[in-house]
């Protein structure tokens, strides 16, 4: 009986300890920052908070890494960051960096190059979309049309898909710009003409719809996102030209709704309110739309639209307002119920990449400046502003009380000190 005792107490041991693993593997995974805007792909920090302030003695430098041009978002996941680079305007660069000291672990590389027209021309040929990692795999967009899944341990080349030439689709104009999402066995991306689901340890593909004829007007620039509306878990999907929901097994259209927009640039990420989305387009308005289902099926219902123009940068929701940068480059904020505009700032830069913690607002600025603000639907209130870089395009990202900015020719790694640390 006493030999029986021991083994129960050694049991209990054993599982008390596995779960307090598991409970640290999950805290740190929940730390991660490891696809485009975040955890749940809305900016929104899942525990930590923001820096009180940007003062150098606050928000330190802990290492830097000279980069050759790109727009892609960092990402972290455990002890690794991820960037991408595009040197010489011929060959994109996969880096894994080791997180605390800026050492490189790994670089994967391979040519692609194209010459994007227009507006985004002037900001040049490089790779764009942010890419995603699971843990043990990551999966890269080349501006050209392809996926690239690489080993995170290694930066071996698992498997790698060419749209262009797997599905005969046309070259898109603006490049991949659309950001992979991994859900269980899978990822789906916005490429090929269309929105695919792609085994995500294969590479094989699964399903393809939305087909908007890539090209010019054609391949997304949105990201996708999974939301849950009605119960019902879906993709959220934005093309040029449509929003719709999408069922992550089958590729069944469950609703869509058509967004207009000047040559089709319906660019941000949309945010999703219990079952309500909110979306805004170049060209555009900014739309609130309620999705409902029925015994006869999904039905769409605009709430309000506000002509407010969004452009580029991805809204946050913070207590039921819409905080949003504007094609104008001026920084509003909406009502999510009502849709009125509380109030609108002078404006910034190009474009903001923002993070929120639910109580302040994080933004950089496409300028390179770090604007920290107070989430607050009465005024615009700047708690901080500091330059870190000359130009950045690519995401934010935070994990833990680290900062990821990635400037248009350096990554730039802070850590924030709180004021127990500073005693």
């Amino acid at each position: 009986m006493h030999q029986n005792y021991l083994i129960f107490l050694t049991l209990l041991l054993i599982t008390v300890l596995t779960g307090q693993a598991s409970g640290i593997e999950k805290a740190t995974h929940n730390r991660d920052w490891s696809q485009w805007r975040g955890p749940h792909r809305d900016g929104t920090l899942q525990d930590g908070a923001l820096p009180d302030s940007l003062d150098e003695n606050k928000l330190k430098v802990r290492w830097k890494l000279p980069l050759a041009p790109g727009y892609s978002g960092p990402i972290v996941t455990g002890d690794k960051v991820f960037v991408t680079e595009t040197i010489d305007q011929k060959t994109e660069v996969v880096r894994a960096l080791d997180r605390q000291t800026g050492k490189e672990i790994w670089q994967q590389s391979w040519p692609g190059a194209m010459s994007v027209p227009f507006f985004a021309k002037a900001n040049g040929d490089w790779i764009r979309a942010t890419p995603a990692c699971d843990g043990e795999r990551l999966y890269v967009a080349g501006i050209r049309d392809v996926l690239v899944c690489l080993e995170v341990d290694s930066g071996k080349i698992l498997w790698r898909v060419d749209f262009v030439e797997q599905l005969k689709s046309p070259l898109p104009s603006f490049g991949f710009a659309s950001s992979p999402l991994v859900v269980g066995d899978a990822v789906y991306v916005q490429a090929g003409g269309g929105f695919c689901k792609l085994n995500k340890l294969t590479g094989e593909f699964i399903w393809r719809v939305l087909e908007d004829g890539g090209g010019m007007f054609g391949s997304a620039f949105s990201s996708p996102c999974l939301a849950e509306i009605e119960g019902v878990p879906q993709l959220l999907v934005q093309t040029r030209t449509t929003l719709a929901g999408v069922d992550p097994d089958s590729g069944k259209m469950l609703w869509k709704q058509k967004i207009p927009a000047f040559r089709g640039m319906n660019i941000l990420t949309p945010a999703v309110h219990k079952n309500a989305v909110f979306t805004s387009s170049y060209g555009g308005r900014s739309f609130l739309f309620e999705i409902n289902r029925t015994e006869e099926g999904w039905q769409v219902k605009e709430l309000w639209t506000n002509p407010t123009q969004g452009y580029m940068s991805s809204p946050v929701i913070i207590d039921g307002y819409i905080y949003l940068h504007l094609k104008n480059q001026r920084f509003t904020c909406l009502d999510l119920k009502t849709g009125k505009t509380l109030w609108t700032t002078a404006p910034f830069g190009k474009y903001w990449s923002m993070v929120t913690d639910g109580q302040k607002i994080l933004a950089l600025d496409q300028k390179g400046d770090l604007l920290l603000m107070k989430a607050s639907p009465t005024s615009f209130e700047l708690l901080d502003r500091r330059q870190v870089a000359e130009d950045s395009w690519a995401h934010l990202a935070v994990s833990g009380q680290e900062l990821f900015v990635r400037a248009l020719d350096q990554l730039i790694v802070f850590s924030s000190v709180t004021d127990s640390q500073t005693r």
